[in-house]
């Protein structure tokens, strides 16, 4: 028995190393996310809303594909050209739709992954040191226990701080993309609505063509 304790001590204990490393790869991805999430703030407050702003407005067809060459790096403005341009096929818009939704939840699987992951890690590093810690405790080395439980202390900071930047981003992502694919699925409904109107009226023309081609032959 004693030998299987010290192994899973000797195991946890040596998992505090990667478990620290990767606490650190994940605190740089939390600020790099959120230097892109304020850039995205910024893109979505200038573009974005002046868009369905005047897909409000304006409507579907008098709207202007004015300055989307200039916004490649937006995908929203990618996903409304690439339906403009598709305009009259229902199958390649829903196509289209659901190419962006899977853009969005990879997007949103960073934020999800630091939410989760953060919090974990950080458990990880308090509870691992914790064991060195006691056993210092037990022994008198004062010392050795500062040392393990200032790692402990260190380790769920730094996690809580990962998870409540996934968390925090992740939410107001989520209304973002539910925004956006409101817009794209507006278009999409509207396009087909015109197309549908388009067909209707061929078809009671053709219909009164023929009325008047009986007439004129019954004469």
């Amino acid at each position: 028995m004693d030998t299987i304790t010290n192994m899973l001590y000797w195991l946890t204990t040596g998992l505090l190393v990667p478990v620290i490393v990767l606490l650190l790869i994940f605190f740089l991805r939390s600020l790099l996310l959120v230097g892109s999430f304020y850039g995205q703030f910024i893109n979505r407050k200038k573009n974005n809303i002046t868009i369905k702003n005047k897909l409000k407005t304006e409507g579907v067809q008098n709207f202007i594909l004015d300055d989307m060459e200039n916004n490649k790096e937006n995908d929203l403005h990618i996903a409304i050209k690439e339906l403009f341009q598709n305009q009259k096929s229902p199958a390649t818009m829903n196509f289209l739709i659901g190419e962006y939704e899977i853009i969005a939840d990879k997007d949103l699987g960073k934020s999800k992954t630091l939410t989760k992951l953060g919090p974990i890690l950080g458990l990880m590093g308090t509870l691992i040191p914790m064991g060195p810690a006691l056993v210092g405790l037990a022994t008198g080395d004062v010392a050795s226990m500062a040392s393990n439980m200032q790692v402990a202390f260190a380790t769920t900071v730094i996690g809580v701080f990962i998870g409540a930047v996934g968390f925090i981003t992740l939410q107001v992502k989520q209304r973002w993309y539910a925004d956006d694919m409101n817009t794209l699925e507006y278009i999409a409904a509207s396009f087909e609505e015109i197309n549908a109107g388009h067909k209707i009226n061929h078809v009671g023309f053709l219909t009164n063509s023929k009325k008047t081609e009986v007439v004129h032959e019954t004469k």
